[in-house]
């Protein structure tokens, strides 16, 4: 929990001292300043007031799209003032705070607007891999990550895209995490489960839970228990550090979350499995690479990153060790990893440099 606290802390924080910088810049504007000349207490509350009205749609999402929009502005404001200093270094022309100022604005609206596009709009990503193993015709995955319904997908959302995933005539569907999270309502949780079950494949589909399936602030309108039996009852199969062999020719071993305790490793999972078959292992966080390629595991499916989020973040994930991927595709050794930018995201309404997805894999045999 102190660990929320930091986040929410730094998160405010943040948040204030971009208002503060963004409210100041706004004050720069020349019809301001000469309205300030005769009513100064005025002027700064009509430059708050600004702010207020510019981002205050976004605190009715919540407070991460109000800092999201105040943090893009502040940003914005610092480029468009490095660009302008540039050019009056360069070519000896000064561009005004007016010209600045609406540079920056201009450029904070199509940042946010792309982000916002990105983060609702769903894509569909393909891959396909080869393999040395028997596996007949071959088959396709489809895999789903970090729905955290709630945030830009609610249980119609999700019935939909999963329109579009019975289209791709999957095999084997996988949920890999984060199919809930804490401002999930249990209308949208039971709808989503219910689209799950509706799903035509060969051999079914299959759920690992994220670390924020099970709640972190229990204010939810539902238990993990109603979503584990939700699920259930939807034929969907949970796997905890278990497998399945499907077709006799490829398993799939579900991990419980890294948050879990008590979670068994990597080799102990895959010991005493057929090697000869091909070995797919689901693990939310992308975070134990090595142990999983030491394992024999052909093929790794995880979420977690939602691709970095929002620029850097992604970046930041790699640099502290968090995660060991935070997009797309990686060998090592004889071991394929994927990491799926998610479906949806956590918390932020908005992705910049990455996007919303559901992955398609075909295996094939070489």
């Amino acid at each position: 929990m102190s660990t929320w606290r930091l986040i929410l802390s730094t998160v405010g924080i943040l948040g204030l001292v971009a208002f503060l910088y963004v409210a100041c810049r706004i004050h720069r504007f020349s019809f301001i300043r000469r309205f300030g000349e005769k009513h100064r207490f005025l002027a700064w509350v009509v430059s708050f007031l600004a702010v207020a009205a510019a981002v205050g749609l976004f605190a009715l999402i919540n407070l991460y799209a109000l800092v999201i929009a105040l943090l893009h502005l502040f940003i914005a404001f610092l480029l468009c003032d490095l660009v302008g200093f540039i050019a009056r270094k360069a070519s000896k022309r000064n561009f005004g705070y007016d010209v600045r100022n609406i540079a920056a604005l201009l450029l904070a609206a199509v940042i946010l607007g792309a982000g916002w596009f990105l983060a609702h709009h769903v894509f569909e990503t393909d891959y396909t891999f080869y393999t040395d193993k028997a596996v007949g015709d071959g088959f396709r995955i489809v895999e789903i990550a970090d729905a955290h319904l709630g945030i830009t997908l609610d249980g119609a959302d999700l019935a939909a895209q999963m329109e579009r995933v019975q289209q791709t005539q999957p095999d084997v569907v996988v949920i890999v995490g984060d199919f809930v999270d804490d401002d999930t309502e249990k209308e949208d949780m039971l709808a989503a489960c219910q689209s799950l079950g509706k799903l035509e494949t060969t051999y079914g589909v299959y759920f690992v839970f994220g670390n924020h399936d099970n709640g972190y602030f229990n204010y939810r309108n539902f238990t993990a228990a109603e979503l584990r039996g939700a699920l259930e009852n939807n034929g969907v199969t949970i796997l905890e550090d278990e497998s399945v062999l499907l077709n006799d020719n490829f398993y799939l071993v579900g991990r419980r979350d890294r948050s879990s305790p008590g979670r068994a490793s990597a080799s102990d999972l895959t010991e005493g499995l057929d090697d000869t078959k091909y070995i797919i292992v689901l693990d939310h966080q992308p975070n134990d690479y090595a142990n999983e390629a030491a394992s024999g595991a052909d093929l790794v499916l995880s979420g977690h990153t939602h691709g970095g989020h929002i620029f850097p973040a992604g970046l930041i994930g790699l640099a502290t060790g968090a995660n060991d991927r935070t997009y797309g595709t990686e060998v090592r050794g004889g071991t394929t990893f994927v990491v799926t930018s998610g479906i949806s995201g956590w918390g932020i309404p908005f992705k910049t440099g990455t996007i919303s997805e559901y992955v398609v894999i075909d295996v094939r045999s070489e």
